[in-house]
C-alpha cells in the first residue's frame, strides 16, 4: 500500500526536512551540549564521543506519509554518523511496543531505499552497554540459572580454532607473523589458535582502557601497548569478538600508524548484524546470534570466563542488574525508550 501512496507523490515533497538544533550550551563535551528526549540517548551518545565517532542528534525528518499534498507522516532517527553515512534509531522500549516504530522503519527504507538506517532494539542495547560495563552488579556465583543454551560446544570450538590455523599457515606460507591479542577474553583463543598455527609467529598484546561510563573528556585509548616493533611485519589481530566495530575500527586505526607491512583480522565471533562500522575481518570463526555470550574465555563482570563452551547469559542476569541500579536513583539507559 505504501508504494503505491510515495509513488504518486511528487519527489520534491520527499525531500527529508531539517530539524531545530537541540543545542543548549556551547561548551564541554559534545553529549553535554544536547537537549536529549530520553536518558538512553545522552548514554549513547557519550559511548560514540568515548569512541571518537561524529554523530548529530535528530539532524532531519523523512516524510513517510501524506494526505494529498499534505505531509500526515514523518519518521526521525534519534542520531546520524556523518563518517559512515548512517542513521540510528534507538528502541529500549518493550518488544511488544516496538511494531509501530519497525511499520515506520520499513516505510522509510521503502520511499528513501539509499538512505542506510540502523535499529537498535532494547535487546540489542542492553547487551551492547552491558558489555561496556553499564548497568551491571557484582555476581557473586557462577549459577547454572543463569546460562542459556549452550551455542558451541567445546568439540566445536576445537575443531574450528584447528581449521583457522590451518587457513592462517597457509596463507602466510613462507612468511613470520606478528599475532597480536586484544585483552583480555581473546587469551584461550589465542592460546589455542597459537598452539596450531604452523609459521613462524610472535605473540604480544594490548588492552583497552575499558567504557564504563567514561568522564565527561575521556576517549578510548590503548592502556597496554604492544612491546614488539610492526613496521614492515605481517600483522594477524587477533578478537575475541566484534560487535559494532568500533572497538576494532579504533585499534586498526592505530596500528597502521605503525606501518606494517600488512594487517588482518581473524576472530572466533562474529555478528555481522550488530556492526556500526565497517571492518574488514578475514578470519571467522563462527556468526552467532545477538544473545549475550559467556564462555571460553568470553566473560560477564569477569565471571564465566573458563566455561569450556560459549554459551548464552539469559538476558535476566543484566536486566536485573539494570533495574537495581534504577531503582537506587541513578539514571539508567535502560529504562523504555518512546
Amino acid at each position: 500500500m505504501a508504494s503505491s501512496v510515495h509513488l504518486s507523490v511528487p519527489q520534491k515533497w520527499r525531500r527529508p526536512v531539517r530539524q531545530r538544533s537541540r543545542l543548549v550550551r556551547r561548551s564541554g563535551p559534545a553529549h553535554s551540549r544536547i537537549e536529549f528526549a530520553h536518558p538512553s540517548e545522552q548514554e549513547f551518545a557519550r559511548f560514540l564521543d568515548y569512541y571518537r565517532i561524529r554523530w548529530v542528534y535528530e539532524p532531519v525528518s523523512f516524510p513517510i506519509a501524506w494526505d494529498g499534498t499534505k505531509v500526515s507522516e514523518m519518521f526521525t532517527p534519534d542520531f546520524y554518523l556523518p563518517e559512515h553515512d548512517l542513521y540510528i534509531e534507538l528502541t529500549t522500549m518493550k518488544q511488544s511496543l516496538v511494531t509501530p516504530k519497525n511499520r515506520k522503519l520499513r516505510m522509510l527504507r521503502e520511499i528513501y531505499p539509499d538512505v542506510n538506517v540502523r535499529l537498535l532494539y532494547r535487546k540489542d542495547y542492553q547487551q551492547l552497554l552491558a558489555k561496556a560495563g553499564y548497568g551491571a552488579l557484582e555476581v557473586q556465583h557462577l549459577r547454572k540459572e543463569d546460562i542459556g543454551q549452550i551455542l558451541i560446544s567445546p568439540v566445536e570450538l576445537e575443531t574450528r580454532v584447528r581449521a583457522l590455523a590451518r587457513k592462517i599457515s597457509r596463507d602466510y606460507k613462507g612468511r613470520s607473523i606478528v599475532l597480536v591479542g586484544v585483552l583480555k577474553g581473546v587469551t584461550f583463543f589465542l592460546a589455542d589458535l597459537a598452539r596450531q598455527i604452523k609459521v613462524p609467529f610472535v605473540i604480544d598484546y594490548l588492552d583497552l582502557r575499558r567504557f564504563a561510563g567514561a568522564q565527561p573528556r575521556e576517549r578510548v585509548r590503548i592502556a597496554r601497548d604492544i612491546d614488539y616493533p610492526i613496521a614492515g611485519r605481517h600483522v594477524v589481530l587477533v578478537e575475541d569478538i566484534v560487535n559494532t566495530g568500533l572497538t576494532l575500527d579504533y585499534v586498526l586505526s592505530e596500528l597502521r600508524e605503525r606501518g606494517p607491512e600488512s594487517i588482518e583480522v581473524v576472530t572466533l565471533l562474529d555478528r555481522p548484524g550488530r556492526r556500526l562500522v565497517k571492518v574488514p575481518v578475514r578470519y571467522v570463526g563462527f556468526q552467532i546470534p545477538n544473545d549475550y555470550v559467556v564462555g571460553y574465555g568470553l566473560d560477564y563482570r569477569e565471571l564465566y570466563r573458563n566455561l569450556p563452551f560459549i554459551c548464552a547469559l539469559k538476558a535476566s542476569v543484566f536486566e536485573l542488574a539494570a533495574g537495581a541500579q534504577a531503582g537506587a536513583g541513578s539514571p539508567t539507559v535502560l529504562e523504555d525508550l518512546k
